[in-house]
């Protein structure tokens, strides 16, 4: 039957049916027994007629001597029908039987010699010369075997008798017939060892190959014949544990197949041992090596090792300082096992090789912990196979401070307003530093720098909290003896070396009404006396009696002085100036007016609360008194000579070389400011002070508004010694208004308005007391 399958798995009968492979799937090639059972298939890869099932030819011919198993073969698109006779062909699978095993034949000893005995016949399924051919006696001195022919070729075995038998010295005789059909010639002995085609095998193997990979064919052959040429394949009694779990071989075929992947990096070879077996007796065995190479793929990832703990670096640490240490590998072998590394751009570090794979994380470039406090550094790996593989750390590194940075004020400058006589110890300004570094690198303390302040220590004015920049007084001040005073604050880190850095504050001390105008002319009046005057009886209406004098220590409106009759002998006689305090008459003096008259004018600020003082004028109204302005026009005009018109003259002159003096004065303080401004950071303004008319104003024509202020003086007032005003620097075109509010303290008698517009800039000045 074995050759029966080899010949029809060899025919490819698709050619001969003038089918293409392609037809047997795409026409539906299907096979139809007439038998019943489906015994044949076609391989539709292979085109081929392959035996599905065993075919025993005794049951479907039984002794025919032709076997014929007629097939239909049937294909669609045209639809048609082929029909194949396959023959089947005989092979010796049946050995000869006798119905019994035991055969008795009893003889009488008397019996003559060449009597013949019939015995039972065997039977053979098989045919032609597998069939019966013959029988075989075991030998015996009484008895030989002879074979009668009958019809059909049927061989009838006989028993005869050669010679006489003697029951007394044999009662029974024991013999063996053997039937022998043709299909046996010689009985094979197992004396023949397997041989193998090579005692190494050597093959290479991808560590990559897949579970039940076929790995290689080892081929052994035995001559002999039977049980005893079949061989059986088996790994080696001495097989490893480790190599049992990865390899497997088919015992039939000697194919050896992978039970397991392979991994190169666990072992890069592997030896194993082939044992052939037959299976005759006793049986014979041979055997052969194989070797197995594994060869590397890249199928590992670089691996990136830290050898150092994470550390922080200082933030001044200089280029090629070692931040860590690390190495880099990679299981894989050759290419595949070569790494690169690679950091990401802009970092501000670099790697430096050392030796076998290892490197050294140095700094590449300036630190910065204000900037960046800390850096993930994430190092790439990348190897050399193909396609490449790569992996990723990420190391941390933390930048420790350094005192590199000082305190820094919100502003450069502070301007504090401050109403005098307050409280002391009272809260007049909080200063504030930051520090960009960190820890007690950051920490600040403030402190007042030692300056003079009228000769006096600072510090004996204010003091500052050291934790909170928080400025006190150390008691009231007093706008009409200190106006203003700078404070020089330091603040200082707690680093080392400390560091620090100063700011200007600028205390501005702002009046309150606290004084009561005092009067200083008439200069009796002023020593608390009554003020006698005398005016004559012939005195017209607006006549000057007198003129009353006051002046204010406080400032700004506080400073502002209205006068008032508050109580007159004869109220329609007298008025006075409700800002000059000139007394004059109302009306020409009558010849009923009393002599004596009496005036208590009021004098009033404009504070709050208003302050006040009065002063009491006696006049007294006397006949034949003139009045001196009238007579000295009168003799001017009468009695004109060349020596008054000259002092005229002198006069004149003299007035327009103070004014050109003092126009020169104040274009050179101008220049000089503009010049200290651009130089030294002070005030640059270009004003122009404008006295005409009633109304005085300051115009801002142009500059920049710096940090430092810059005094100037001008007479403002016959009355007083001189008057301050101070002009600081303002932010924006808003913060004029704190220029408008330094004026009103410097300039008592003065009231400033502010008026936006383009360019210029006024600040407006209407004076209530006529002051030049």
């Amino acid at each position: 039957m074995g050759n029966n399958v080899a010949l029809l798995s060899s025919w490819k009968f698709s050619q001969r049916l003038g089918l293409g492979l392609s037809d047997i799937f795409d026409r539906k090639l299907h096979v139809a027994s007439e038998a019943g059972k489906q015994y044949f298939s076609v391989d539709a890869g292979k085109g081929e007629l392959v035996v599905n099932d065993r075919i025993d030819r005794e049951a479907l011919c039984a002794q025919s001597a032709s076997c014929v198993l007629p097939l239909q073969v049937v294909v669609e698109n045209p639809l048609q029908l082929h029909r194949i006779e396959v023959e089947i062909r005989d092979v010796n699978d049946n050995a000869p039987n006798f119905l019994k095993s035991d055969h008795v034949i009893e003889i009488a000893e008397s019996t003559v010699v060449g009597v013949r005995f019939p015995l039972e016949m065997a039977e053979d399924p098989d045919v032609g010369n597998n069939g019966l051919k013959t029988y075989t006696l075991s030998k015996d001195e009484c008895f030989s075997l002879k074979i009668k022919e009958i019809e059909n070729g049927r061989k009838i075995p006989e028993l005869v008798l050669n010679k006489s038998l003697d029951r007394e010295k044999k009662a029974i005789h024991s013999l063996f017939l053997t039937a022998m059909d043709g299909g046996i010639n010689v009985l094979d002995i197992n004396d023949n060892v397997p041989l193998f085609e090579n005692t190494l095998y050597k093959i290479a193997v991808q560590e990559s190959s897949s579970n039940g990979s076929f790995v290689i064919a080892t081929k052994a052959t035995d001559i002999d014949e039977g049980p005893n040429g079949e061989i059986e394949y088996s790994l080696g009694v001495h097989t490893p544990p480790s190599v049992l779990a990865l390899f497997h071989i088919d015992p039939v075929t000697g194919d050896i197949y992978l039970k397991q992947q392979l991994d190169h990096e666990t072992q890069t070879s592997y030896r194993i041992d082939i044992s052939a077996k037959d299976k005759g007796f006793p049986k014979m065995e041979s055997h052969c090596s194989v070797q197995v190479d594994v060869l590397d793929v890249n199928d590992n990832p670089p691996e990136i090792v830290l050898t150092s703990k994470s550390t922080s670096v200082p933030e001044d640490s200089g280029s090629g300082t070692v931040v860590a240490l690390l190495s880099v590998r990679d299981l894989d072998s050759g290419e595949n096992g070569k790494v690169t590394l690679k950091l990401p751009k802009g970092s501000p570090f670099t790697l430096k090789p050392s030796f076998s794979n290892n490197y050294a994380l140095v700094t590449s470039s300036p630190l910065d912990r204000e900037s960046f406090s800390e850096y993930n550094i994430e190092i790439t790996a990348t190897d050399s196979g193909s396609p490449p593989l790569s992996s990723k750390k990420t190391i941390p590194v933390s930048i420790t401070d350094v005192n590199d940075n000082p305190p820094m004020f919100t502003q450069p400058s502070y301007n504090v307003y401050l109403k005098e006589n307050g409280v002391p110890g009272s809260i007049l300004y909080s200063v504030s530093a930051s520090d960009l570094d960190f820890g007690e690198n950051a920490k600040i303390s403030y402190s007042i720098l030692d300056s003079k302040v009228q000769d006096v220590s600072v510090s004996s004015y204010v003091y500052i909290n050291s934790d909170n920049g928080s400025i006190y007084s150390m008691h009231s001040f007093d706008y009409e003896k200190l106006k203003v005073f700078q404070i020089q604050v330091q603040a200082k880190d707690q680093g080392s070396p400390s560091l620090s850095s100063n700011a200007t504050v600028h205390v501005f001390i702002l009046d309150q009404n606290d004084n009561a105008p005092a009067v200083i002319y008439p200069s009796s009046a002023a020593l608390g006396s009554l003020s006698h005057q005398r005016m004559p009886r012939s005195a017209k209406a607006g006549h000057l009696v007198t003129k009353v004098t006051a002046v204010d220590a406080d400032s700004g409106h506080n400073a502002w002085i209205s006068y008032k009759v508050s109580e007159a002998t004869d109220a329609s006689l007298f008025t006075v100036n409700l800002y000059t305090g000139e007394v004059r008459t109302k009306r020409a003096v009558s010849e009923q007016d009393d002599s004596s008259q009496r005036l208590l004018i009021e004098i009033k600020d404009d504070g709050e609360p208003v302050q006040s003082a009065t002063v009491t004028v006696s006049i007294l109204l006397e006949d034949g008194l003139h009045e001196p302005i009238l007579d000295l026009r009168h003799k001017s005009m009468v009695e004109p000579s060349k020596k008054t018109g000259r002092i005229t003259l002198y006069l004149i002159l003299s007035l327009a070389s103070v004014s050109v003096l003092s126009l020169v004065t104040f274009v050179i303080l101008a220049v000089k400011c503009m010049r200290s401004s651009r130089s030294s950071g002070s005030l640059n303004l270009q004003i122009q002070l404008n006295t005409d008319g009633p109304i005085k104003y300051v115009e801002v024509l142009g500059g920049d508004m710096l940090s430092q202020s810059q005094s100037f003086r001008s007479c403002m007032s016959p009355m007083s010694e001189y008057s301050d005003f101070t002009l600081i620097k303002p932010s924006s075109t808003t913060d004029f208004k704190e220029v408008i509010s330094v004026l009103d303290a410097s300039l008592p008698d003065s009231t400033w308005t502010f008026e936006s517009q383009q360019h210029p800039e006024h600040l407006h000045c209407k004076e209530l007391d006529e002051r030049e």
